[in-house]
């Protein structure tokens, strides 16, 4: 019963097993870069960035149809431009950093919508804003093992270099020279995993594989060395967990995994030990003189 429920449909369907694979890439890249965003205080870039490649992929479709390549490259670039946009917005002007990301993340939503209508169907926007894990192709998978190689590579190499820009920017600018480069790589990191999560799970749902599992660790932990791996495991187990509830009920995929961490997210809400509901419940300790 657990065999036919948990692992037969791995084994006896390519599209389930390609799905696995593309989700769990997703998660172990994208879920640590969630911990990073949460401390940083930058969620609303998460998903304002996630938006703003659509624009530059419905662009690259536009050019040349469902083109992985075009849309790839359209959504990065498109993401770039407006991570650098709207921090000179916040910058330069009287805006705030969040007014100008919100404001962004509308303009680029509607923008992405109103391109692939001009050309598209209904199948095509719908397949542009909540993606079609399902139908990975070989060259899907391997952008998102490429990716996913860099980022964990890069994250190993520059870790040091992120955890002091998150906990004390200040610092690292006064004994680093490139101190000021680093926010810039991480929005490039952060980039990057969007426009995979976006082949996968489109536009609305690529954020959610790293902001949900991310947000969950932070209850359960406060060390950032731990919050990383929990974070990953996390966006692991929701992948394994929405691809089987989606397969036996019936749900699309892409939203299944994202409930599925949402559920985790709110059994850590209830039950984190270092930051829900569960450590008001500890008894306080009492000054001992």
């Amino acid at each position: 019963m657990l065999y036919e429920s948990l692992v037969a449909p791995f084994v006896d369907y390519e599209f389930m097993r390609r799905a696995l694979i593309g989700s769990l890439a997703l998660a172990i890249s994208g879920s640590p870069l969630g911990v990073f965003l949460i401390l940083r205080r930058m969620s609303l870039a998460g998903d304002a960035l996630s938006h703003a490649i659509l624009p530059g992929a419905a662009l690259g479709y536009l050019a040349a149809g469902l083109s992985l390549p075009a849309m790839t490259f359209g959504g990065l670039i498109a993401g770039l431009v407006v991570a650098v946009a709207s921090g000179a917005a916040a910058r330069w002007t009287a805006l705030r950093e969040d007014a100008s990301l919100a404001a962004f993340y509308l303009v680029s939503l509607a923008l992405g919508v109103a391109i692939v209508s001009v050309r598209g169907s209904n199948v095509d926007l719908l397949h542009v804003l909540f993606g079609s894990v399902l139908a990975l192709d070989d060259a899907t998978l391997i952008l998102l093992a490429g990716i996913t190689s860099f980022t964990l590579l890069a994250l190993a190499v520059s870790y040091r270099a992120l955890a002091l820009d998150t906990l004390d920017p200040t610092f690292l600018r006064r004994i680093s020279p490139l101190g000021e480069a680093v926010p810039f790589a991480f929005l490039v990191l952060l980039v990057l995993n969007l426009v995979a999560g976006f082949h996968a799970l489109g536009t609305l749902m690529a954020v959610g594989v790293i902001m949900l599992p991310a947000a969950a660790a932070r209850l359960w932990t406060a060390d950032l060395t731990s919050a990383l791996p929990l974070a990953a495991a996390i966006g692991v187990g929701s992948s394994y967990a929405g691809l089987v509830v989606s397969f036996r009920l019936g749900l699309p995929t892409g939203p299944a995994i994202i409930l599925a961490a949402g559920a985790v997210y709110i059994v850590s809400l209830a039950f984190g030990r270092a930051g829900g509901l569960a450590r008001l419940r500890r008894p306080r300790r009492h000054l001992r003189g």
